[in-house]
């Protein structure tokens, strides 16, 4: 809500002998009751000159100002920021004295409350309608004044002054809370510092508290040198405190200056710790929070179609900064992108009427061509934004888009349209008609005179956002900041879900796509279960993978541990969901295609954002005295053509599909190894992943071949050395080669270092598919892309004929064609052993299928020798007969022993009786075993 007139509204108390007023600058007029044409000219003018204001957080002449404390509480991302001050009217006579607050427009201001010489005003959120009445009420009793709230660039100021005589006491408080989004690889926590002078006590807190633990947090330098040294961060695995206390000499500009030298914005920045790709669930008052940010995938190809406006209100600064963007930009496409330019005004021109690579000679054309442009003429929005899908569309048909790669359209203007067809409820609908669902359109307004709300409406309709960029001398920087953060998708078709009736309320859960560096959250509910567990499932396509994981929550755990906390936002879960549901509430409300819908999505976020105390929109902030004699009102400032703030954050792959309301049962595989019924439970993942049959190498590391026909097992050890890398399947016929490279002990053992195996390679060379399991994760790679996964999480993962299947912090199944699998199990020790480190054992069913070419220390053995056992003697160990074996033609002194399968029994085992063959297999196995040692994981066997 703006002010419109300059005037001042009076308020007469007496309190111990004293009076005081309250001041606004502007009066609360309907806006409806204005012209459009006059209120948006009017709005974007007030806009761009509080742009250029100066900004003070105490306004006043001979004040004193004793206290300015800033405290942010951030709980899982979900900050909860409290801004305090003490002023004294030091001075001889009555006066107005300020306090103002700029906050990050994405953030709900939450409360307020101001103690004028003992008169305490408290906050309340109220529907807007509700809280006008009241505050009109008041007003016409002369018993009300205004709180004034106003945009400017990417933060929103709270404005309000009271009038009071000297030696007043006055106390402002203002609470607001906000949710970090993720961009480019770090949350970024931002605290507008202006005092305006000099404050004997200033202090800013910052309280960080991440369950899974902070993986850095560091604080830019934005307020200037002579603080560098002030801002002190202690952090411990999981907390982080950021503390800035300048004292008064400190915060001067000059030894013997009298003013503050602390002007500008207070930043951190932080990242969590993620253990897998699947995602981070966590739940904490009846309601749970996904995080889902998935890293160390292959970026998906991209198709882009920029469309430039080169009208005449783009000459001078707006266009030099949009060339010098487009530079860098274009500098960052790959071969394998695509892309064409248009650039439009009255007319629409293309540099290329089809897509073209990403190559170095058609990269310089184009920047030629963008260096070219003088803008002029009118603007032309529809007709170029229609040539835009057209060429992504022809190029679809034409079968020159990878399916799996990512098409956008990036809309660069800064004013309506003039030219063509000026209506934007008909531009919107023609764009929606034309455009398909793999393609998304992000739209970046330059400056002030442009419609953003139609840009966020045709954005995020297309499954895209719009970003503002302000024409300034950094608005290069701003669109190449843009770029950057959707320059690298990385999944495509993402859905999130939950076993059916284990949740409700769910926020939006499907999402078009995901970029590097950013991050998906999905909150919600949690229903009644005699469970403690909440199991999401989430699906997704990445560059030729379709993915499946899942990741689980103890639903007690987290509220344990934040009652522990000190300066944990113990309700963040709740307001985060309700934050969430808000936010998506407004944008849903801003597309309603009918009245009645758009009246049923108002009520809704009335509703919730009085049950959460957030002002919207569409609710306003109620600040009563004690006896509610007096009153004061804060409404949400509206944007130039626009009620609300942005939607989802560009990293954040703002989808455009409606939320999966159903909560759907989860895949069948998953079904498998999730513990619901015990019974299932008992039996383990083991049982169902691979035969009970099964050539096995486990430990130290200790062969078993199963030979079916015999019903007979035989062992042998293999004695290599550390860094060698042993064939165990090598398959010329079907192309597959399965290694494994040994690690030793961290040292000898009663004089012998044990050697295991600490990465198994299987690797399909027909469709070039390589997948690599070690110790710290999963990695798969395709020659061209590369992805990998942490054992932390349950997933599925499908790349042509190779299936991986990920048991959390269990074991790997590999399966090829669906004939052939190879399941990796991990073996965890204590960190801190002298001697032990983590290991992998290999389990391979004796029914696999290979061609008559395969050799291998066990790929050998699909051609079951014969072998026979006689003259069973007691051995030189009385508990271990020995016997003769007769095998390929050798005569071999064996001895009956046990070893170990540990698919049933990660820890202890399972006790498997074999013959084993002395001397690393000698006479068993074909030749020697420095004949199985390849050079690389991805080594065929020349055969023995």
């Amino acid at each position: 809500m703006k002010c419109v007139l300059g005037l001042l509204l009076g308020l007469l108390l007496l309190h111990q002998g004293r009076c005081f007023e309250f001041v606004i600058d502007g009066e609360w007029e309907d806006e409806a009751k204005q012209p459009e044409d006059h209120r948006e000219r009017h709005k974007r003018a007030i806009l761009t000159s509080e742009e250029q204001e100066d900004f003070e957080a105490i306004r006043g002449e001979d004040i004193t100002v004793k206290r300015y404390q800033v405290e942010s509480r951030i709980t899982s991302r979900f900050a909860h920021t409290t801004v305090r001050s003490s002023v004294v009217n030091s001075g001889s006579k009555a006066q107005s004295i300020g306090f103002n607050v700029q906050i990050p427009k994405r953030a709900f201001i939450s409360n307020f409350t101001m103690n004028v010489n003992g008169i305490t005003f408290m906050g309340s959120v109220k529907e807007k309608t509700v809280a006008r009445n009241l505050y009109a009420q008041a007003r016409a009793r002369g018993k009300a004044a205004g709180i004034v709230r106003a945009n400017s660039q990417d933060l929103e100021t709270f404005k309000t002054e009271v009038h009071v005589p000297p030696g007043s006491n006055i106390e402002f408080e203002l609470h607001y809370q906000e949710m970090m989004h993720r961009k480019l690889g770090f949350y970024e926590h931002t605290l507008f510092l202006q005092p305006g002078r000099l404050v004997p006590n200033f202090q800013v807190d910052v309280y960080i508290y991440e369950p899974k633990g902070i993986a850095n947090v560091h604080t830019p330098n934005t307020l200037g040198d002579q603080f560098a040294e002030l801002i002190h961060v202690t952090s411990t695995k999981d907390k982080a405190h950021v503390v800035f206390k300048p004292t008064l000499q400190q915060q001067k500009k000059c030894e013997n200056c009298t003013n503050t030298a602390i002007d500008g914005v207070f930043t951190i920045k932080y990242d969590v710790n993620r253990d897998s790709n699947a995602g981070e669930l966590q739940v904490s008052d009846g309601h749970f929070v996904q995080f889902f940010a998935p890293s160390n995938l292959s970026p998906l190809p991209k198709n882009i179609v920029f469309v430039i406006d080169v009208s005449g209100s783009m000459w001078g600064v707006k266009m030099k900064q949009t060339v010098e963007a487009m530079q860098a930009i274009l500098d960052d496409l790959s071969i394998d992108d695509h892309f064409s330019i248009i650039d439009f005004n009255h007319n629409v021109r293309c540099w290329s009427e089809d897509l073209v690579p990403g190559s170095s000679l058609q990269v310089a054309d184009a920047k030629k061509y963008i260096q070219s442009i003088k803008p002029n003429g009118g603007t032309n929005i529809n007709e170029a934004l229609m040539r835009a899908v057209q060429m992504l569309v022809k190029a679809s048909n034409q079968g020159l888009i990878d399916p799996r790669s990512v098409s956008m359209i990036i809309l660069v203007s800064d004013g309506d349209p003039t030219v063509g067809e000026i209506k934007l409820s008909t531009i919107q609908k023609n764009v929606k008609r034309v455009m398909r669902e793999e393609f998304s359109l992000f739209s970046l307004g330059i400056g002030f005179d442009v419609d953003y709300d139609f840009l966020e409406r045709i954005a995020m309709e297309n499954r895209g956002i719009a970003q503002r960029i302000y024409a300034n001398h950094d608005a290069a920087e701003q669109l190449r900041t843009f770029y950057s953060q959707v320059s690298a998708p990385l999944l495509r078709r993402i859905t999130i879900q939950f076993p059916e009736d284990s949740v409700s309320d769910v926020t939006q859960n499907r999402f078009d796509k995901y970029f590097s560096g950013s991050e998906l959250v999905v909150a919600g509910k949690v229903l009644p279960s005699d469970s403690d567990t909440l199991t999401s499932f989430t699906t997704a396509s990445a560059a030729l993978l379709d993915i499946t994981m899942e990741t689980e929550a103890d639903t007690t755990e987290l509220d344990q541990e934040l009652a522990k906390q000190q300066h944990s936002f113990t309700g963040f879960a709740r307001q985060m969901w309700a934050y969430l549901t808000i936010k998506q509430l407004i944008s849903e409300r801003a597309l309603a295609p009918t009245a009645v819908k758009k009246r049923k999505i108002t009520q809704r976020i009335m509703a919730l954002a009085v049950e959460h105390q957030f002002v919207t929109p569409l609710t306003a902030l109620l600040v009563e005295s004690e006896d509610a004699r007096e009153r004061l009102l804060a409404d949400s400032p509206k944007d130039p053509k626009h009620g609300c703030c942005s939607g989802g954050p560009p990293g954040g792959g703002s989808s455009g599909l409606a939320p999966v309301q159903v909560v759907y049962q989860p895949p069948p595989w998953v079904q498998m190894t999730t513990p619901a019924p015990p019974s299932q439970a008992e039996k383990g993942p083991e049982e169902w992943a691979l035969p009970q049959r099964v050539n096995l190498v486990d430990n130290d590391p200790h062969f078993i071949i199963h030979l079916p026909t015999s019903n007979m097992d035989v062992c042998f050890n293999i004695d290599s050395k550390p860094g060698d890398i042993l064939n165990l399947v090598s398959d010329a016929g079907t192309g597959l080669v399965v290694n494994g490279r040994l690690i030793s002990s961290k040292q000898p053992h009663k004089g012998k270092l044990s050697t295991y195996f600490g990465a198994i390679s299987v690797y399909y060379e027909p469709d070039g598919i390589s997948v690599t399991v070690h110790t710290g994760g999963i990695a798969m790679s395709d020659g061209a892309n590369s992805h990998s996964f942490t054992w932390g999480a349950t997933a599925e993962v499908t790349q042509d004929g190779v299936r991986i299947s990920i048991v959390k912090n269990s074991h790997v199944t590999v399966t090829v064609n669906n004939h052939t699998q190879v399941m990796v199990l991990l073996h965890r020790v204590w960190k801190k052993h002298p001697v032990n480190v983590d290991f992998l054992g290999i389990y391979i069913p004796s029914s696999n299928q290979y061609s008559p070419l395969v050799h291998g220390l066990i790929g050998q053995f699909s051609r079951e020798p014969e072998v026979s056992v006689h003259d069973v003697r007691p051995g030189v160990d009385p508990m271990k007969n020995e016997a003769t074996m007769e095998v390929k033609g050798n005569r071999l002194q064996v001895t009956r022993g046990l070893q170990k399968d540990y698919r049933s029994d990660a820890k202890r085992g399972s006790a498997v009786s074999c013959w084993f063959v002395h001397n690393s297999g000698k006479g068993f196995i074909d030749g020697h075993y420095s004949q199985y040692i390849v050079p690389s994981l991805h080594s065929f066997l020349h055969a023995p």
